[in-house]
């Protein structure tokens, strides 16, 4: 769930917590680009890869037409671009704070790194 279920805003995780040991780690984290899609958009994602790329198998095992898979696919591709270039402009306020002094470089390079999932 990416989604609030009541106000429908982005939800962002604050705590993350080991289900084995209880370690807790609090904080501001970024969900991957994938999780931050919507479950149609996700479950799509997940159909492409598991049928390798294959769109005629897909589209006959999803029990849409070829066309109508082309253009949920098109409309991922574009979901996904529109969310890489948040990440980019994230990643340009976060240089922009680093440089003006009110980010230490280490917090910086720490969200840059969270963003582009090198955790």
């Amino acid at each position: 769930m990416t989604r609030c279920p009541i106000c429908q805003n982005a939800l962002h995780p604050r705590r993350l917590e080991c289900g084995s040991c209880g370690t807790v780690l609090e904080g501001e984290f970024s969900l991957p680009r994938l999780a931050r899609l919507d479950g149609e958009r996700q479950r799509l994602a997940e159909a492409l890869i598991l049928h390798g790329g294959n769109l005629k198998e897909m589209s006959e095992d999803l029990g849409i037409s070829y066309p109508t898979l082309k253009k949920r696919l098109t409309e991922l591709s574009t979901a996904l671009r529109t969310l890489q270039k948040e990440d980019e402009k994230r990643i340009e306020t976060i240089f922009e704070a680093i440089e003006s002094g009110s980010l230490k470089a280490e917090e910086g390079i720490r969200q840059i790194r969270e963003i582009n999932y090198e955790l």
